[in-house]
């Protein structure tokens, strides 16, 4: 760890008064939740039945082969048992004090707001969220989890539940992009924690990014670094940490 960028992200840090915190699978690795393009341990490189990752998350799977889409999703993208990491927490104490106004992130796991954020925009949705395709009819990820069907059943109109999660193949909340873009205009720091920055149009919010303090904390380069005023290539949960504990 560099001490010298440390102190002077530190001292950008504090003289910011609008941060704002851009998220992707990296910032869950540490709650040991897999990310998607790591080379022995990414979702990438599971399949099953010879369908690689895209196609069984798919809409497309979901409407067709509802069982071999639950089969897969409940087995790889869900983590009931995970917990907010130092990253998580760190974020959360920031938005009490009042300096980060909002968190968006990739991820669907929910684990920001478990950790305390409460400003958090979800561009794919959450694993916590499901719900009826017939009726909307609500459902926890807990009773999804409980039922012993294959494939999720309302228990008002025994339509399929599905996850409040976007697919491959459906389209992101218009409402939420929009407000993620409005926070990253409005940010005078933008720091970009775990993300590859190549799943798009979620990567291409950083584009609204109108201010030179942007810091990004990835294990592996990004297509946006020649933008960064800083890189920093270790744990993003230490990385966070230490930034605290200035």
């Amino acid at each position: 760890m560099n001490i010298r960028i440390m102190e002077d992200v530190k001292k950008k840090l504090e003289a910011a008064e609008n941060v704002v915190f851009f998220g992707g699978a990296g910032t869950s690795t540490e709650s040991h939740i897999p990310d998607f393009r790591s080379a022995s341990q990414g979702l990438y490189q599971k399949d099953a039945k010879g369908y690689p990752p895209e196609e069984l998350l798919s809409h497309r799977m979901l409407r067709y082969k509802p069982e071999v889409f639950f089969e897969y999703y409940l087995n790889n993208l869900v983590y009931p048992e995970a917990k907010p990491n130092k990253a998580h927490k760190v974020l959360a104490e920031w938005e009490k004090q009042g300096k980060l106004k909002a968190i968006i992130t990739q991820n669907i796991d929910g684990l920001h707001q478990m950790a305390g954020s409460k400003k958090v925009l979800e561009v794919h949705g959450s694993v916590l969220k499901n719900y009826c395709i017939d009726c909307r009819e609500k459902e926890t990820l807990e009773e999804m989890m409980n039922q012993k069907d294959r494939v999720p059943r309302c228990k008002k109109c025994n339509g399929i539940v599905r996850p409040d999660v976007v697919l491959y193949g459906e389209s992101l909340d218009s409402e939420v992009l929009e407000t993620a873009v409005w926070h990253i205009s409005q940010a005078d720091f933008l720091i970009v924690g775990g993300s590859s920055l190549v799943v798009h149009p979620a990567a291409g919010l950083i584009n609204y990014y109108r201010g030179k303090d942007l810091l990004i904390i990835n294990r592996d380069n990004t297509p946006y670094d020649h933008r960064a005023r800083w890189t920093i290539r270790e744990s993003i949960g230490q990385i966070m940490e230490t930034l605290n504990s200035f």
